[in-house]
């Protein structure tokens, strides 16, 4: 038995409607521009659009605030058709570049700390972003504007179990390293191996207990003034990037 087809999503705002425009333009089922604005950005927009050859409708402001329930659109917004996932992370693994980098989140449910997460992890290179189904935020028109893009690039997969899917990388001789402000070592002390799962929970909560043991290591991320953590993406681009810098460096 087939089955139904889903809904189209909505994406709005300009870096997240322009980036699914120039990466899967096919996906774009119809563009709603601001009628009232005619400025450089809308219009780089709905030539994006008509090169694509993407229907472009001119709306009023009101129009768009329904669609978008009063969000921020800027004016701009497009329904797309949800694709499901066709790769699992054993595809994504197998056919990674270089070594696997990886980050996952355990707890993480607030929208826009998941696109904020999922933009640093594209500009990180990383190759995924995991968390488990029961605690984690879906893709949203909200997540895909904060990820101004990369919601629409980096495969964002949720997981029935995530502690088995840490068993899973450990198996496959990826390190699976958690932050945790009471770690021992900080993160640049610590000796990190290339391929790397890096495990973030959710501020002020953290990994749950089970996650937690089953990191290979733990580190801290080191705070020197007032405040005693930092946003989730805050902290995991901090974690990605190092592992970015040392790839870097000359191999002795």
């Amino acid at each position: 038995m087939s089955r139904p087809p889903r809904e189209p999503r909505v994406v709005f705002g300009f870096h997240a409607v322009l980036a699914r425009l120039r990466a899967d333009p096919a996906s774009v089922l119809d563009l709603y521009l601001d009628e009232s604005r005619h400025d450089a950005r809308i219009k780089d927009v709905a030539a994006t659009a008509e090169r694509a050859g993407v229907k472009v409708l001119r709306v009023p402001t009101k129009r768009l605030d329904g669609f978008n329930g009063g969000g921020r659109h800027q004016g701009v917004l497009a329904r797309v058709e949800v694709k499901s996932l066709s790769h699992s992370l054993d595809d994504i693994l197998d056919q990674a570049q270089g070594p696997p980098l990886l980050l996952l989140l355990d707890g993480v449910t607030d929208p826009h700390n998941l696109g904020a997460c999922l933009r640093v992890a594209n500009a990180a290179g990383a190759h995924a972003v995991v968390a488990p189904k029961d605690r984690a935020a879906g893709i949203s028109a909200a997540v895909s504007k904060v990820a101004a893009g990369a919601a629409e690039s980096t495969p964002y997969l949720m997981v029935t179990n995530l502690a088995r899917t840490i068993d899973e990388l450990k198996e496959r001789g990826i390190w699976v390293v958690g932050t945790d402000e009471r770690a021992d070592q900080s993160l640049y002390q610590a000796d990190l191996p290339e391929a790397i799962a890096w495990v973030l929970g959710a501020e002020g909560e953290g990994m749950r207990r089970l996650t937690r043991e089953r990191c290979d290591l733990l580190v801290r991320i080191p705070m020197r003034g007032e405040v005693e953590s930092l946003n989730v993406s805050v902290a995991a681009g901090v974690a990605l990037f190092e592992s970015v810098r040392r790839r870097s460096l000359p191999k002795p």
